[in-house]
């Protein structure tokens, strides 16, 4: 089995502007790369799982999505830090448009984008780690097995710190990787 690094894309990838889907508003935190640089060389699967729900509220389409995320790869695998995979889900159980208008069982806090990738990538839950700057992200880990939680930044108006499900604080992926959890690039 493989470890890997699950990543949420905003507000651990890039600057959090709500619904970004264009690469020219795609805004990469400082260090993105690095880290994720850092990730790979210790023998972690990138895969970022992402909350989407911009899509069923028709902000952009599932089309939008996948070219931007196809720049991002670029701009990630040209760093050295190839992504193994991308999980989204474009549900919301209230605000969204006919097909996407529903509960699910991979919009985060529910696991399933985690346990999705675990499965079709033979991933070890248990030594894998989530890098998320929600609670939801860390409930949807802990609800995966995800042996490490980490989340990163804080926002302020929903997830106030200290977050339960958390097993490690940090500012950015950056400073995660080179403070409390460098002991995972051993």
């Amino acid at each position: 089995m493989k470890k890997a690094a699950f990543l949420d894309r905003d507000g651990v990838i890039n600057i959090d502007h709500a619904y970004v889907h264009r690469f020219e508003d795609f805004e990469f935190i400082p260090g993105v790369l690095q880290a994720a640089r850092k990730l790979v060389d210790a023998g972690f699967a990138l895969i970022i799982v992402t909350n989407q729900s911009g899509i069923g509220r028709g902000y952009y389409t599932q089309a939008d999505f996948l070219a931007l995320d196809a720049r991002v790869r670029k701009v990630f695998a040209d760093a050295g830090a190839p992504i193994t995979d991308v999980y989204f889900c474009p549900h919301h159980p209230s605000k969204a448009l006919s097909p996407w208008r529903c509960e699910c069982s991979c919009r985060k806090p529910a696991p399933g984008m985690i346990l999705k990738a675990i499965k079709e990538h033979d991933i070890d839950p248990a030594t894998s780690v989530m890098f998320g700057d929600k609670q939801s992200d860390m409930q949807a880990a802990q609800a995966a097995g995800i042996g490490v939680r980490v989340l990163l930044g804080t926002d302020a108006k929903t997830d106030p710190l200290p977050v339960e499900q958390a097993t490690h604080h940090a500012r950015s992926l950056l400073s995660a990787v080179t403070g409390p959890v460098a002991f995972l690039l051993d």
